[in-house]
């Protein structure tokens, strides 16, 4: 047998530290860890790190009112060098939906090194064990109504306004620790949308003469009203579907405020029959095409020149995220979903030239995703969301 001297003992040792994050200081180190991970990566945007600030807030962010979550730094060299970050969540909403007993990892950054993933992993499990949960999922930021997702096809392309991105070897990171797939998102590229056009307006003709509806653009002036028409919506038409959790009423309109800059009377559209919602529609210009050149800043040298080539060329943007369609269960079949999506095509697309991305749709989706397919959308983009038992302590 050989013998080992000290300096042997410390290659079995790890050097990894992770510890939660608690200052002001260490909140900065966990928004500004990404640039570090995409250094090299031509496809990422950076995000805007007064949006992240306010996304992490907790005192702000309307998620804390119901749910609760942690934020874990992984670092090495007594803390002088971040190697890893990860957020653990808890959502009593969903868990009580759903009579599961499940927490989620998210915001999830990592350099290309599985102990370090797995030091992050266990940071995660362990703060969710804690809370007496016996599942982690992810990648989910807070819930599914948020960013989630694993990136695994499609790197090629830059992400779209609220999507994610990622490097290709998360994924061998992420099942090198023991998760495995829970389900599968789809993102779908319009790259003609006069083709869709010519394949949706005879069939809503047909749709047309035997339903009721009537389709109208989103009122702006009266967004709390709308946002609430949209909310019930989706809570309505979601529901059935895989990691639902239901927005809650300072959540949609914690997101309307945030949207508000962006949103536009042709990029929202809401279906009624009778005073009844039973449908809506809506699309964002992606801002992620400008988002690239501000490097995550609105002010530069005490001047707001990223602030100011965002208003430049907001208008410009000849790119959009169909971000949301949803018909109530009563109305499926009825031509509503076609109705939609043939006007966000006509009004947004056709009239203002631009190209758009819709996402995301689940893989077991079968009917949007034959849908989809036979209008001329594309399926560029796959996204991956994976889960693990947590061992009891």
């Amino acid at each position: 047998m050989g013998k080992f001297g000290v300096e042997d003992v410390f290659l079995f040792v790890s050097d990894i530290e992770v510890s939660e994050v608690i200052s002001r200081r260490e909140r900065k180190a966990f928004i500004k860890f990404p640039w570090q991970i995409y250094a090299n990566d031509p496809t990422w945007v950076p995000p805007l790190i007064i949006e992240r600030k306010g996304f992490l807030d907790r005192k702000r962010h309307p998620f804390y009112r119901h749910g609760d979550a942690a934020l874990f730094l992984a670092s090495r060299s007594r803390g002088s060098k971040i190697v890893g970050r990860i957020m653990a969540s808890d959502d009593p909403n969903y868990n009580s939906l759903h009579q599961s007993n499940v927490g989620c990892f998210g915001l999830f950054e990592c350099i290309n090194d599985r102990e370090v993933a797995a030091a992050l992993f266990e940071a995660a499990a362990s703060w969710l064990r804690k809370r007496g949960r016996t599942e982690i999922m992810g990648p989910i930021d807070y819930s599914t109504n948020y960013v989630c997702g694993l990136l695994i096809d499609g790197f090629q392309f830059p992400p779209t306004i609220l999507t994610a991105h990622n490097p290709p070897y998360y994924r061998e990171l992420i099942e090198s620790c023991g998760f495995t797939k829970a389900k599968d998102w789809y993102a779908w590229w319009f790259a003609d949308p006069s083709k869709a056009v010519a394949h949706l307006r005879p069939l809503v003709a047909r749709f047309q003469r035997r339903c009721p509806a009537a389709i109208r653009p989103a009122n702006l002036k009266n967004l709390h009203n709308e946002s609430g028409r949209l909310r019930e919506i989706f809570n309505q038409a979601w529901q059935k579907n895989w990691g639902f959790v239901p927005f809650t009423q300072a959540e949609i309109d914690f997101m309307t405020e945030e949207l508000k800059p962006l949103l536009a009377s042709d990029l929202a559209w809401i279906a009624e029959i009778g005073n009844e919602p039973v449908g809506f529609i809506l699309c964002l210009p992606d801002i992620n095409v400008v988002l690239r050149d501000i490097n995550g800043r609105l002010t530069r040298f005490g001047l707001p020149i990223g602030l100011i080539k965002l208003l430049l060329y907001k208008k410009r943007i000849r790119k959009a995220r169909l971000i949301a369609l949803g018909v109530v269960e009563k109305y499926r079949r009825t031509g509503i979903a076609e109705m939609l999506v043939l006007r966000i095509i006509e009004e947004p697309m056709i009239k203002r030239g631009m190209s758009g991305e819709l996402s995301m749709t689940l893989e077991d989706n079968f009917m949007i995703n034959r849908f989809l397919e036979a209008i001329g959308a594309e399926r560029y983009k796959t996204y991956r969301i994976y889960s693990k038992s947590i061992d009891r302590a």
